[in-house]
């Protein structure tokens, strides 16, 4: 029995330490393995670190507004009697636009000359007995009273008269009629928008920290959605006199030439100013930089002895950079960079401090400074 069980524990351990010892040697020759594979490189794209002339600039949306603008409405109630415009066509100033009605104003005018002029004839006459000494110098005054109240009421119905026509208080484009002919019209009615749109200007908020870089006469282009493969070059006009305290913001205007009239009150344009002189800056694509909560960093590529084929060993290492201001597709790179320093520009999440790396740029992300829309 004793004999049995000896051999049983034999058996069992040489089963055992066979197992154990097969897990052992898959466990030594995968590490031989991996430690002769080694980290294998990562394919990568990269750019040059280089300086460029930055102009600082300072960015705002704003709204276009015409230098003179103004929705016509006439004074006088009435009906309308002639239209003399069509929508959207050129007025000069001073040009008729709209008639009322008014043939019992011009009936009650020609009732108040009449009287005013017996009130000249009265007075006259008096005058001449008062020198005969026929009448008494009260009455002479009294006739001159009704005299100067006659043509004071003349006066009041020839304005009453010119409440009834609507002129063009400056020459300026016309918009869209909103009234027709036999229409009553209260006090105050809309009847067309005069717009004088060359040229134009643009209102915009700027944060109060930027007002020592503006002054009155700064270079200022915009773009607008309507036009977007268009620039309007323009300059500051006027700087607001005070700051809006709810905001903490300054209002700054733009005045820009608009002779083909393609800026239009109301729209929306994204201006650049430009402040100050330009700076020499070292640059490279925004997809570059990779952005963490501890500091920015980028991907520097280097060279480290030689592979196996004779070939300059290329790795990646880790460097902290300060960043600057954005342009188009670029960044600035205040510090952490030196000219000619090639940056890595895609494939960089698949890198760790020390990856090796093979350049393949045959495929570059966007670097421009003013990308345009492609045409679709």
């Amino acid at each position: 029995m004793i004999k049995r069980m000896a051999i049983m524990l034999v058996l069992c351990a040489a089963v055992f330490g066979g197992v154990f010892g097969w897990i052992a040697f898959g466990k030594m020759m995968m590490t031989k393995h991996m430690a002769a594979a080694g980290n294998p490189p990562q394919t990568v794209s990269t750019v040059k670190a280089a300086y460029e002339e930055w102009q600082p600039e300072i960015k705002a949306v704003g709204t276009l507004r015409a230098i003179k603008g103004a929705d016509l409405a006439v004074e006088a109630a009435g009906v309308v009697d002639s239209i003399n415009f069509e929508s959207g066509e050129y007025a000069e100033e001073g040009k008729i636009l709209l008639h009322l009605r008014d043939a019992e104003d011009i009936a009650k005018l020609e009732s108040l000359e009449a009287a005013a002029r017996l009130a000249e004839i009265t007075l006259e006459r008096d005058q001449k007995q008062l020198k005969a000494q026929a009448v008494s110098q009260a009455t002479v005054d009294n006739d001159l009273a009704r005299l100067e109240s006659a043509r004071a009421q003349v006066k009041e119905q020839k304005a009453v008269i010119d409440k009834k026509t609507l002129r063009a208080p400056f020459s300026g484009q016309l918009g869209i009629r909103a009234v027709d002919v036999g229409q009553y019209l209260n006090p105050g009615t809309m009847v067309v928008s005069l717009q004088q749109l060359d040229p134009i200007y643009l209102d915009f908020f700027l944060p109060e920290q930027r007002l020592p870089e503006l002054q009155p006469g700064q270079k200022v282009t915009a773009k607008a959605d309507a036009h977007p493969d268009k620039t309007f070059e323009g300059e500051i006009s006027a700087i607001n006199s005070r700051v809006d305290p709810g905001t903490h913001n300054i209002l700054v205007r733009a005045i820009f030439r608009n002779p083909l009239h393609l800026l239009l009150p109301g729209m929306f344009a994204a201006a650049t100013v430009a402040s100050g002189a330009p700076q020499r800056i070292i640059t490279v694509p925004q997809t570059a930089i990779t952005y963490n909560p501890y500091g920015n960093t980028v991907y520097v590529v280097g060279r480290e002895g030689v592979n196996g084929n004779g070939e300059p060993r290329l790795v990646a290492k880790q460097v902290f950079v300060t960043t600057g201001a954005t342009r188009g597709d670029q960044i600035a790179v205040l510090s952490g960079l030196n000219e000619g320093d090639e940056v890595v520009t895609a494939g960089q999440i698949k890198l760790r401090n020390g990856s090796p790396v093979i350049v393949n740029n045959s495929v570059q992300p966007a670097n421009e400074a003013d990308p345009k829309p492609e045409d679709q």
